[in-house]
């Protein structure tokens, strides 16, 4: 009997509740973010969507309002919805776009963009701490990861959305 057969069986039976360990932890991690910004939101008055809309805006503004609704995976009357309350609530401006006068480019206010950073202070200041306990290459495999998980959770909602 070939000796490598059972190691190998252990082997992939390891791999299998690692790989298992990372899924659920990541469903925990999304669960926690989502009740987190569901505070964050309700301590700003801001609609889950709306914080979403938010952040968009922050990482990729000024954007267009079509570009941001592609983005947020929203319908583009729903977006309308979303901005104009934004709007109504000095969390963002629409000013032209330089480039094409019929359009428009959305943008925080940023000092609104403090507050909602700041809500998120008590976050950023544990993942410090967190990344504190990683050496430098550690936290290179962390971030590839977590942009290669990022990207895998984008095609399968846009193959959700074709469906």
């Amino acid at each position: 009997m070939d000796s490598t057969l059972p190691q190998a069986a252990s082997a992939a039976r390891r791999r299998k509740r690692l790989t298992n360990r990372i899924k659920d932890g990541l469903r925990d991690l999304s669960v926690q973010l989502a009740l987190l910004n569901h505070q964050v939101g309700s301590h700003l008055d801001l609609r889950d969507t709306d914080l979403e809309c938010l952040d968009l805006i922050s990482r990729h503004g000024p954007i267009g309002p079509t570009a941001l609704a592609r983005r947020g995976g929203l319908h583009p009357a729903t977006l309308t919805g979303v901005l104009d309350r934004l709007e109504r609530g000095g969390w963002v401006v629409r000013t032209p776009n330089p480039s094409d006068r019929r359009a428009v480019l959305v943008q925080i206010i940023r000092e609104k963009e403090a507050e909602v950073a700041l809500m998120f202070s008590g976050l950023s200041s544990a993942m410090e701490s967190v990344c504190a306990e990683y050496d430098d290459a550690d936290l290179l495999k962390i971030a590839d990861f977590l942009l290669r998980t990022a990207r895998a959770s984008r095609i399968a909602t846009d193959q959700l959305a074709e469906s």
